[in-house]
């Protein structure tokens, strides 16, 4: 039974109709029951019932369509903003990693890579909240909580132990702190209406947000580019204060501004406007992208092959691997419509086989990262970094499972509801992993202080400096040790330490009487016997 059907028979049915309305939505199908809206309220103008929903999806529409960008706030937020960003951005507030000796100590990065994202959130929260008559108390206690996290990475990366995991941790952060505050947005977003269709319609927005976002900083770069070339042509250089001004300011300047154009705070997600400017490019884009990605992916797995073991010897080449995967989840989240109004039936059953093609591909492709990472970790050592890759890879994986299992289960005409359960329960899966990765990772990898401080000086500094496996020996003696929890522990032979995977590069010298003073442990393997002293 078509809309139109159904709309006459639930003429008097305020409950039915609006399950109607809701599994429509769900199905991308809310333009088609507009249609049979209007034509039963032309024909039956006098039904209050009629009346009632046509009004009410005309306000809808208008309101989405109708949007005026609320310029007087947006723009001063933007510029505080902006502001903020370039006060931050001075070297008064760079992040520094102590050495184990005072004095020994270098600056790492900018304070404002750990506060960028979670301020943006703050003055982007202040808009929705002012110009869409939101609840300050949640926008309240979700900036809070993003500043609160910002502190957190502040206060406790040096529990990370030694500099290189401090290192990892700040880097993974310039990521995740991101991710969260985009999160937090998203939850105060879809507070009310939680949704997948609004879930998925909250991703749709985004992706146009920092689309738009980048082509703003684009000309942001080309007009201080021609600026500055402008003045090197007069042997005028701008001092540092002027370029973090441009630079830093204009992108807190344009993270606030690209929220403020492109999402209406006066309706919910699933009710913005997506078929219209930017938008509708945008999804041109992705759809047009979708069977480029196929063949890509096509192409590569038939060489895999052929080179069966770059990702597992080569640590690039697995980074490679992760962004194009993450490249592909949001190529897939771009190319899903928010609605099939407007799409020919024949063109959406080719756009739901191009999905699922390209949603199978790159589950073989995770796998194979997967398997890749695992191996790389096993043979060498569980770090920050890769304990959080591991964890992304088995996000996506998961997700990718979901997209295809709720393709199999679903009719050809529900087919996006599937999808948008898939992203759904990927997206809450993202930022649970998110906290996690953010409140664990400084107390999973932390040194033991009281163990550390109880070597020489000598092997201190390398245990700081080095990741693990910590290999020393000295130079009057053969022996290798294995430094594990404040003991040396020998390898008896040169054939153990080659079975182990250990690498030369990895050992260090130390003195001799520096060495005999670290207390003796297991030796490896177990029954080689008493432990030669260097």
């Amino acid at each position: 039974m078509s809309y139109d059907d159904t709309v006459s028979a639930l003429a008097a049915d305020a409950a039915q109709l609006e399950q109607v309305y809701q599994a429509a939505v769900q199905a991308g199908e809310a333009p088609a029951f507009q249609e049979a809206i209007d034509a039963s309220y032309g024909a039956a103008p006098d039904n209050l019932l009629y009346a009632a929903w046509f009004y009410r999806l005309r306000q809808t529409a208008t309101q989405a369509k109708g949007y005026v960008v609320a310029w007087a706030w947006a723009i001063p937020l933007a510029i505080i903003n902006g502001l903020l960003f370039w006060w931050l951005s001075d070297e008064r507030f760079m992040i520094s990693i102590a050495g184990l000796v005072p004095g020994t100590g270098r600056e790492f990065i900018p304070g404002l890579v750990v506060l960028a994202a979670p301020l943006c959130a703050v003055f982007v929260l202040v808009y929705l909240t002012v110009v869409g008559r939101k609840s300050w108390r949640l926008s309240t206690l979700i900036g809070a909580m993003g500043l609160g996290a910002a502190a957190y990475v502040l206060l406790t990366y040096p529990q990370a132990g030694i500099r290189p995991y401090q290192e990892q941790y700040l880097n993974l952060m310039a990521i995740h702190l991101p991710l969260l505050a985009w999160a937090g947005v998203g939850a105060f977003l879809v507070a009310d209406h939680r949704d997948p269709v609004n879930r998925f319609a909250f991703l749709i927005k985004s992706l146009e947000a920092f689309i738009f976002g980048g082509l703003f900083l684009l000309a942001g770069v080309v007009f201080t580019g021609i600026t500055a070339a402008l003045f090197a042509a007069l042997n005028v250089d701008f001092p540092d204060m002027v370029i973090r001004l441009f630079v830093a300011g204009g992108v807190g300047l344009v993270a606030v501004l690209a929220v403020a154009v492109m999402y209406n705070p006066g309706v919910p997600p699933a009710g913005q406007a997506f078929n219209e400017g930017l938008s509708k490019l945008v999804a041109l884009l992705m759809r047009l992208m979708l069977p480029l990605t196929l063949l890509v992916l096509l192409v590569y797995l038939a060489f895999i092959p052929f080179n069966f073991r770059a990702p597992f010897d080569n640590r690039d080449v697995l980074i490679v691997y992760n962004v194009m995967l993450f490249a592909v989840v949001a190529l897939l989240v771009g190319a899903t419509p928010v609605s099939l109004s407007g799409i020919a039936p024949r063109l959406a059953h080719w756009l739901r086989l191009g999905i699922v093609a390209v949603t199978a591909l790159a589950l073989l492709v995770s796998l194979y990262a997967l398997a890749a990472i695992l191996y790389r970790t096993a043979l060498d050592r569980l770090t920050p970094n890769r304990l959080t890759f591991i964890g992304w890879n088995l996000i996506n994986i998961g997700l990718l499972v979901l997209l295809l299992l709720f393709q199999l289960r679903v009719r050809e005409g529900r087919w996006l509801a599937g999808l948008y359960r898939a992203y759904s329960v990927g997206t809450v899966a993202y930022a649970a992993w998110t906290v996690v990765v953010i409140l664990a990772l400084p107390w999973l990898f932390g040194a033991n202080q009281k163990v550390l401080n109880s070597l020489p000086v000598s092997v201190q500094e390398i245990i700081f400096d080095k990741p693990d496996p910590i290999l020393l020996k000295c130079t009057g003696s053969p022996h290798i040790y294995l430094i594990e929890d404040g003991q040396k522990r020998w390898i008896d032979t040169i054939q153990t330490f080659n079975d182990r995977g250990y690498l030369w590069r990895d050992v260090y010298f130390v003195p001799c009487a520096d060495l005999r003073s670290v207390p003796d442990g297991v030796p490896i393997p177990a029954g080689a016997g008493p432990p030669p002293q260097p």
